[in-house]
């Protein structure tokens, strides 16, 4: 298969698995903001691009447990490591670059210390998908969805951790501003969600 044929299937794979259906937006801007971040910087496109799309699988409907006791405990990332190398392994990717993809999908989360260039680059863009407009839209969309976000109040923590903390955990130059700017967004969004509801937001 032509390189364009497994990126194809990649797409079309995650287009049918990402659900709800919402989460499959999160993958074309993950990619897109990594090669933005890693502008300048060199970088295998291949890898980026395989573990961008890949990275969140266990996360996906259909893929992550269904008893909530279970999911509470999931950890995604060991089953959408095993399963990727599957997939790409099937749909023609190159099996050298395989353990690139499984190292940046490994260390893709802000707690994670990334090793290779393509990890680093996943890592930043992940944060910055978890600050402004897009951040506060991942947010919300969870509400009464999740047992864990029953009401808005309850995704105010996140929205708060995310500019509290995730805005100063990027690592690379391309990203920091990136990030600043989207915290500022974000700040002043539950800085007027406050004038506005008080105590009564629920």
């Amino acid at each position: 298969m032509t390189n364009r044929g497994w990126r194809e299937s990649i797409v079309a794979y995650i287009r049918v698995e990402a659900q709800p259906e919402d989460k499959f937006g999160h993958q074309p801007r993950l990619y897109a903001l990594a090669r933005q971040v890693g502008q300048g910087m060199d970088y295998d496109d291949d890898i980026l691009f395989a573990a961008a799309w890949m990275h969140d699988l266990g996360v996906f409907v259909g893929h992550r447990p269904k008893d909530p006791a279970q999911l509470s405990r999931w950890d995604h990332v060991p089953y959408t490591i095993c399963r990727s190398r599957e997939l790409l392994t099937e749909w023609g990717f190159p099996g050298e670059k395989l353990d690139g993809v499984e190292s940046a999908i490994r260390n893709h989360q802000a707690k994670d210390e990334p090793t290779t260039v393509e990890g680093m680059l996943i890592r930043d863009a992940d944060i910055l998908e978890q600050l402004g407009a897009i951040g506060i839209l991942r947010a919300a969309v969870k509400v009464g969805r999740d047992s864990r976000y029953p009401s808005f109040s309850s995704i105010v923590p996140v929205l708060r951790n995310a500019v509290n903390h995730l805005a100063n955990q990027t690592r690379l130059i391309g990203s920091k501003a990136m990030a600043e700017s989207r915290a500022e967004m974000l700040r002043s969004f539950l800085d007027a969600m406050y004038d506005e509801a008080g105590d009564l937001l629920h």
